[in-house]
């Protein structure tokens, strides 16, 4: 009888990564250089196939390698976690989330996050779509605030993923971002992939990427920034940041795609006016506000909204007092 294998799949996010810096961080507690003896031993198989270390892994592919090898994916573990639930039944759970919330396990957060919550509220969950992000068929950036759901059945983590992949669930954001959108709305279609210079970077690919669109429209002008509400045709990871900062309009306090650096570019008196600003706002300006699905059960249709939070609120309105930057 064959040894047994541990395998995991990839996700959308460690597209494009070398297999042993992907393998090495979901395993957590493993280094690199284990991994990558392993994967040179023809222990690790991509797909059923060796592989080098170096190999690029796609959304999708099987990585196995035998269980006895001393390499085991991270295990999670309930822990309370704050939630701000709006919703719940024995199908879905909605809820807001605060920013600085991780959604899933990932290296360097191996704790504390929305998982282990959801583990802690429901003991004895059975769960769908496995370890390590049960029930979750969507996500948030760490620093982006706003709706959330959650599956709690397996008919409803495969109905929201059909939702999702048609189109038919509804997702909305509000983003403050740098600078003056010549439009009033557009639309945009770049495609989106791991970044081939900055691994923990998105970026938009002239080959390789995958399809991205996003829909934006203008809520409110001022003097170098402007207040956009989005809609997501496809959800890649950072698609909304990536697409803006694509623009020459990254998203107001994001330190990843220019959001920090970008009042460098203006007047040294409107300069002053927007370092204040961002010193009043840790996190990226981008809310999911608006969800709404079919409800897996019977297919009524549920829309949530969430208000923009405090931290935001209060920039918006600096920029539209006296002395903003209007």
């Amino acid at each position: 009888m064959p040894p047994s294998r541990s395998t995991v799949r990839v996700d959308e996010e460690g597209e494009g990564t070398r297999i042993d810096a992907y393998l090495a961080d979901q395993a957590g507690e493993v280094s690199r250089s284990q991994v990558q003896r392993l994967i040179r031993e023809g222990q690790v198989l991509l797909d059923g196939e060796p592989c080098k270390p170096s190999t690029p892994v796609k959304e999708g592919q099987e990585i196995s390698w035998p269980s006895d090898a001393g390499l085991r994916p991270v295990e999670i573990e309930a822990e309370p976690v704050a939630l701000n639930v709006i919703f719940e039944d024995e199908d879905v759970l909605v809820l807001h989330k605060e920013p600085g919330l991780v959604v899933h396990p990932a290296p360097g957060h191996w704790h504390g996050t929305l998982v282990h919550g959801l583990l802690h509220r429901w003991p004895g969950w059975r769960a769908p779509g496995g370890s390590p992000r049960p029930g979750i068929v969507h996500r948030l950036d760490k620093d982006t605030s706003g709706l959330l759901v959650v599956a709690r059945s397996q008919r409803a983590y495969a109905s929201l993923q059909e939702q999702l992949a048609t189109r038919t669930a509804h997702r909305r954001y509000v983003a403050l971002v740098w600078g003056a959108p010549l439009d009033e709305k557009g639309t945009i279609d770049r495609p989106v992939g791991r970044d081939p210079r900055q691994r923990q970077r998105m970026a938009v690919l002239a080959r390789g990427g995958k399809s991205a669109v996003t829909h934006w429209e203008v809520l409110a002008r001022f003097d170098s920034c402007t207040l956009l509400r989005l809609g997501l045709q496809t959800g890649r990871t950072h698609q909304i940041r990536v697409h803006l900062a694509s623009l020459g309009h990254p998203v107001f306090a994001d330190p990843m795609y220019g959001g920090v650096e970008y009042p460098g570019r203006l007047a040294p008196r409107e300069r002053t006016r927007a370092r204040r600003l961002l010193s009043g706002l840790n996190r990226v300006a981008l809310h999911a506000y608006h969800l709404g699905f079919r409800h897996p059960a019977d297919g009524e249709e549920l829309v949530f909204e969430a208000p923009v939070p405090e931290d935001m609120e209060k920039v918006l309105l600096q920029l539209g007092e006296p002395g903003g930057l209007q």
